[in-house]
């Protein structure tokens, strides 16, 4: 398996498992019946605002970890440039994951359009933010597999 494939099925582990420890943690926390309050929006505003920081610094942690022990367990450095394949392969990915991110905007948009409550469009939003996220490292995983 090579460097990038190893360091994609890394980030699509280390996806699950922050989404999934954050979610825990905040749904844990929180007070009984936060989603059937009445302004869902405060809630919803914060529990976005505080997963972005910390997806970015936990990422950025588990990065320099993978990092240090691929080098322990390989003795060989992490490519310093990335050849036209990576780039295109990072290309066809972002664009899957801007797909799917963009679909789930418009689901989530049609939720309030169908008359559903704002948690069950912010629920949708963040669950499509994630599987964007997870789909874009799938599709890089796919094109390095199968390749372009």
């Amino acid at each position: 398996m090579s460097f990038q494939e190893k360091k994609t099925l890394f980030y699509l582990l280390s996806t699950f498992l922050i989404f999934g420890s954050y979610c825990l943690y905040v749904f844990q926390n929180a007070p009984f019946g936060i989603l059937d309050q009445e302004d869902p929006f405060r809630f919803w505003g914060l529990f976005v605002i505080v997963l972005i920081p910390v997806t970015i610094v936990a990422k950025i942690i588990l990065h320099i970890i993978f990092s240090i022990i691929n080098r322990m367990v390989t003795n060989e450095d992490e490519p310093s440039f990335a050849d036209e394949l990576d780039k295109l392969i990072d290309l066809k990915a972002t664009r899957v994951t801007h797909y799917t991110f963009s679909m789930g905007t418009v689901l989530a948009m049609g939720t309030l359009a169908l008359g559903m409550t704002p948690n069950t469009m912010f629920v949708t939003f963040v669950g499509f933010a994630f599987l964007s996220e997870v789909a874009g490292y799938i599709a890089q995983l796919y094109y390095y597999r199968r390749g372009v």
